[in-house]
């Protein structure tokens, strides 16, 4: 990049931000008309001949994502597609930019990093090399997008090795610097360095003067102050991997930021939270503010358990230190039934818990938690919870939706149906009557006999068979929709109003046998009676958890009182033997100085002449029971 381009320079970078913090309004600005002669420069070289990138698509192409983790989901298919390049974890977490002492949101990865061609390509608009039927990314957008919804800025640090070659990339894409410089065009300054011998040395490819202008550029608005400085952010990465660092994250209309790195040490939570629904009891307020389905809207913890459908084998998302513990949401559910390509069940806090909804994936990847394809205000479906992954339709490019096509419009419809077809044969296991009017019949008459209790519940089980459920089958592809009928008139034009039109007609159909409270199909007393129960039934589950985990806890600590005792009983027989050594050693020196006595005993006595023969044998035998007394003493 030209020396010319760097823009003005002042001291103090760190508390170099935009006047508005707040992302729904950071856009909103006039940008200057480029002067006349600047094109006239721009036709004489050649450079009009490309459409250039105003710094302010930046910030539109980063509207997509209405939900700040959505982004953060991007930046993590990344590192997940990075499986395949020997990725083992992707790091969240938050560090401080010492400028100005403003947290930053910190991305870190142990994939194959990026190549210098590799950087360029991430930080342009539209490129991907992603081909794979298993990789998420696509579309070649999802940094920019993910990064400048998040914060302002963002620098990017890669280390990757290529044949015999080591390189180091480090990229800054600034909306700060192109906004506060007047830019009319998109400027992303880059470094290169490649590592020889032993050094890190520079890698140049166009001009020593433009490597020196992105150099002062990254130091003047990054939050780093110096070469070293960015060198010693590789430290952390290893052999390879990349690192990216989003800093001046996005406010709230309140002058806060959107990020809460605070209120919990092992969570990032969203600041603007949205409360519980109303006509809850205190523990059935407690129950629902619990529940995954309530929890992932400002827990990022949350939201990342239930982000991909398979558990990872040899990968972790560490959150803060802490890794995320994956969640399948088909172990929460009762009465489950698994059709061809969907799980469909009761939440297991069901009927005291009213969330609904599918949990639709693509490609391994959440894209539409909880999605409500019944109305609010209708019973049908109550509590039922299903799992499906459409590999089938394409999402929408935020990976928060699917693209509204005729397809997406007849898999509404049929997961709709599945869930009413559901819900009208099972029903009456978690408290509501029956649908099937011979059930219901039973019910009624079981519960006038005997009253609510386990009773009613049995015999509604046993025939329950009766209601009779058809398969519903999903296409494993686009090609598969003809061959199972899921379109509701069997074409693959239906347009979307003629498809709403149908499902609202069949949703008419079924609104009288379904609503309850009006039309008193629910019975009160019963319900209360297994809600009652229900709730019983989850504080004790809630207390053998607490002794299983103390019981676990005590067991721990045995075993670690067992291995110290093991490691002492071991150590005292050491010494034992070392002792018995030592005295073996001992006893045997002192039958040794008792022989060199007897044996000069032998040849004189006191006064120098030979002793007697029954004076010598007094004096061994006074020798020999002294040796004998010393080693039983021993």
């Amino acid at each position: 990049m030209p020396a010319a381009m760097a823009g003005p320079s002042s001291s103090g970078g760190g508390g170099r931000v935009l006047d508005c913090r707040s992302f729904w309004k950071a856009g909103a600005y006039e940008a200057p008309a480029a002067p006349a002669r600047e094109y006239h420069d721009a036709l004489e070289t050649g450079d009009f001949d490309r459409a250039r990138v105003h710094p302010k698509f930046l910030h539109t192409n980063a509207t997509s994502h209405k939900w700040a983790f959505g982004a953060i989901a991007e930046l993590l298919d990344n590192a997940v597609d990075e499986i395949c390049n020997g990725a083992t974890y992707i790091k969240v977490d938050k560090s401080t930019n010492l400028k100005d002492n403003t947290p930053m949101l910190v991305f870190e990865d142990d994939g194959g990093g990026m190549d210098p061609e590799g950087i360029r390509r991430c930080m342009s608009l539209g490129f991907s090399t992603k081909k794979s039927k298993t990789t998420i990314g696509q579309y070649g957008n999802g940094f920019k997008t993910s990064t400048m919804r998040l914060g302002a800025d963002a620098i990017v640090f890669t280390r990757a090795i290529r044949r015999s070659d080591i390189t180091l990339s480090i990229g800054l894409l600034s909306y700060t610097f192109l906004r506060r410089t007047m830019k009319d065009d998109i400027i992303v300054p880059m470094l290169d360095f490649k590592i020889e011998d032993g050094d890190i040395v520079p890698l140049v490819y166009g001009s020593q003067g433009d490597w020196d202008s992105s150099l002062k550029i990254i130091l003047d608005w990054s939050p780093f102050s110096s070469k070293e400085e960015l060198l010693q952010q590789f430290q952390d990465i290893g052999n390879h991997g990349t690192k990216v660092a989003i800093y001046n994250l996005w406010m709230n209309d309140d002058g806060l930021l959107e990020l809460d790195f605070d209120d919990n040490d092992e969570d990032i939570l969203l600041r603007d939270q949205g409360s519980a629904s109303g006509g809850f009891t205190k523990i059935q307020k407690e129950i629902v503010q619990q529940h995954i389905s309530y929890r992932l809207r400002f827990s990022l913890r949350a939201y990342t358990s239930i982000l991909y459908l398979n558990k990872f084998d040899n990968f972790q998302i560490i959150l803060r230190g802490k890794p995320v513990e994956q969640i399948t949401i088909t172990d929460e559910l009762k009465f489950k039934k698994v059709t061809v390509k969907v799980d469909v069940g009761f939440a297991k806090e069901a009927p005291v818990l009213g969330i609904f909804g599918m949990n639709v994936y693509h490609k391994n990847r959440l894209i539409m938690p909880f999605w409500k394809v019944l109305q609010e205000g209708s019973s049908r479906g109550r509590s039922v919870v299903g799992v499906l992954e459409a590999n089938f339709i394409e999402p929408a490019h935020d990976k928060q939706d699917f693209e509204r096509t005729p397809l997406f419009i007849r898999l509404e419809t049929k997961l709709r149906q599945i869930i009413v077809d559901y819900w009208k044969a099972n029903c009456h296991l978690i408290g509501y009557q029956p649908m099937d009017p011979h059930l219901r019949s039973q019910y009624k008459a079981t519960l006038k006999d005997s009253g609510p209790g386990t009773q009613v519940q049995q015999k509604a089980s046993s025939a329950r068979g009766t209601g009779g459920l058809s398969p519903n089958l999903l296409p494993e592809t686009y090609d598969d929709v003809s061959d199972v009928g899921l379109a509701a008139n069997g074409s693959h034009s239906q347009s979307s109003g003629q498809a709403q039109e149908n499902s609202t007609e069949s949703e008419g159909l079924d609104e009288e046998v379904v609503e309850i409270g009006s039309q008193g199909v629910l019975d009160p007393k019963f319900i209360e009676k297994l809600r009652e129960e229900n709730l019983a039934l989850y504080s004790r589950r809630e207390e053998l958890q607490q002794q299983d985990t103390q019981k676990k806890q005590t067991v721990g600590n045995l075993e670690h009182e067992l291995e110290e005792l093991k490691r002492k009983c071991n150590q005292l027989a050491a010494e034992l033997k070392i002792r018995k050594n030592q005295q073996h050693y001992m006893s045997l020196n002192h039958i040794k100085n008792i022989a060199q006595k007897i044996q000069r005993s032998r040849i004189e006595d006191a006064a120098g002449q030979p002793m007697a023969n029954y004076e010598l044998k007094a004096v061994e035998d006074a020798m020999l029971t002294s040796c004998i007394f010393h080693l039983y003493k021993k």
